[in-house]
């Protein structure tokens, strides 16, 4: 399936779930925020929240630093 991601066209495996998704990318759940189809993505709904053909996701990813 493709979808964009940050603004990239991507090719991904389906099925995938948000959590699916954030974990193939390599990132802890919890230091990020999910925008899919210009709707935020509750934490609580990342296991059970679809991928589908054609998505368009944003990931804010949170660093910390100092």
């Amino acid at each position: 399936m493709k979808i964009t991601l940050n603004g990239e066209p991507v090719e991904m495996k389906g099925p995938l779930t948000i959590a699916g998704l954030v974990a193939t990318l390599g990132i802890e759940p919890r230091k990020v925020a999910v925008e899919q189809n210009r709707v935020i993505v509750p934490k609580s709904q990342y296991a059970v929240a679809p991928v589908s053909d054609g998505d368009i996701v944003e990931l804010v990813h949170f660093v910390g630093g100092g």
